[in-house]
């Protein structure tokens, strides 16, 4: 009998699925597939064989609790999924309560309800999953792995706003996320060439969502987002970092209610709100529009100032890292952020950008830049591997 692990990683407009088998206290991926919320259809690719089951179609307006179940049959009986032994899911907070993966049990689960008020557009959908999970399949262990516990190791001076302590003490300090993406990625860097120093570096998880993260020796020294996913760096429809005195204005002007500025600066903002064409790069670096070249403008600026301002609080800087779906895939983006760097020294290999290659600079470049495919499932699954391990060794 094979010992299994599913994952789930809820996003905005998407659901991705992984399937791996227990090997040791590490799983090793069999597939991966994603749902497409937008268009309530399935797909699934067979790592082993490359095979590809694209776009199975799920019922028409079908509920998460039908989508769930359709997910689970449809592995069971394409993939012979054997004996799934756990569930690994991605939470996006874990505040200071916690600072590793956690099997979810009635505790932990009131914990994490709890927490809903600091992220109330992603804590829900993340624990609604849980409990459909829950619901269908009881006896079934869960587990839960936190974007932000990765960076819970960093300083205080790094963590603190400059308001009242006693407003610090109830939480309201930074915490950073997407940690899980940083996690693997700090995983990854000893895998570098060996002429590559990476003692400082500087990753930049650029996707719909966006932010960057200091690497002190793999660990997390500080990184753009803090107590909600708003700030930092603009991003698709987020604002990134605002002037507080704009909400206080709006506000007292009665302009906006809190829930309109709520839906503004988290869906209508960043990319989307200054080109007033597109969130997706790749629209707005086809357009020949000014407002487009604008927003792209300020996007690769303040990315490339935040990582001179990282490098600050490294006390150096060896290496940059690119990322996710922007990070990963639009040369363009890449190009301009290096070239606003280029005063540090870094050297552009062009070709190598424009192709994708993983090293963008030439090898005399005195700060090295790569690309390194990011894999949040892989943790969320090593996370749950690693648990049920312990929990086994416990029960026996």
């Amino acid at each position: 009998m094979h010992n299994r692990i599913v994952t789930f990683n809820s996003g905005s407009s998407s659901l991705k699925v992984g399937l791996y088998e227990i090997k040791g206290s590490r799983a090793e991926r069999l597939g991966k597939g994603s749902i497409d919320l937008r268009r309530n259809c399935f797909s699934f690719r067979i790592e082993q064989t490359g095979e590809q089951i694209a776009a199975a179609p799920l019922p028409e307006k079908a509920d998460d609790k039908e989508m769930l179940k359709q997910v689970f049959g449809w592995l069971v009986e394409r993939m012979d999924i054997g004996e799934i032994k756990a569930v690994g899911h991605r939470i996006v907070h874990g505040a200071d309560i916690f600072r590793n993966a956690c099997i979810v049990n009635d505790k932990t689960l009131d914990y994490m309800e709890s927490l809903i008020p600091l992220a109330p557009l992603h804590q829900p959908a993340n624990l609604r999953l849980i409990y459909l999970v829950k619901k269908l399949y009881p006896s079934l262990m869960q587990t839960a792995s936190f974007d932000t516990a990765f960076h819970q190791g960093q300083s205080d001076r790094v963590r603190r706003f400059a308001i009242p302590r006693i407003l610090h003490n109830r939480g309201i300090k930074k915490y950073g996320f997407h940690g899980l993406s940083y996690h693997y990625i700090s995983e990854q860097l000893p895998k570098l060439p060996k002429d590559v120093r990476i003692k400082n570096v500087v990753v930049a998880h650029l996707g719909s969502g966006a932010s960057l993260c200091a690497l002190k020796d793999q660990q997390s020294a500080e990184t753009t987002m803090s107590f909600t996913t708003l700030d930092g760096v603009p991003m698709a429809t987020r604002c990134g970092s605002l002037d507080a005195g704009v909400l206080i204005h709006l506000l007292r002007n009665k302009r906006h209610s809190v829930s309109d500025m709520e839906y503004m600066l988290y869906h209508s903002s960043g990319l989307l709100g200054m080109s007033g064409i597109s969130a997706d790069c790749r629209d707005l670096v086809a357009s020949k529009l000014e407002q487009a070249k604008q927003a792209l403008d300020v996007f690769t600026l303040r990315i490339a100032q935040e990582i001179a301002r990282l490098a600050v609080t490294l006390e150096g800087l060896d290496t940059i890292i690119f990322t996710a779906g922007i990070g990963e895939h639009q040369p363009e983006i890449r190009e301009a952020v290096l070239e606003q760097l280029r005063w540090m020294g870094i050297e552009i290999d062009y070709e190598a950008n424009n192709a994708n290659q993983s090293r963008l600079t030439t090898l005399n470049s005195p700060i090295a830049a790569f690309i390194i495919p990011t894999d949040e499932e892989q943790r969320i699954a090593d996370d749950a591997a690693l648990l049920l391990t312990e929990n086994e060794k416990t029960a026996h």
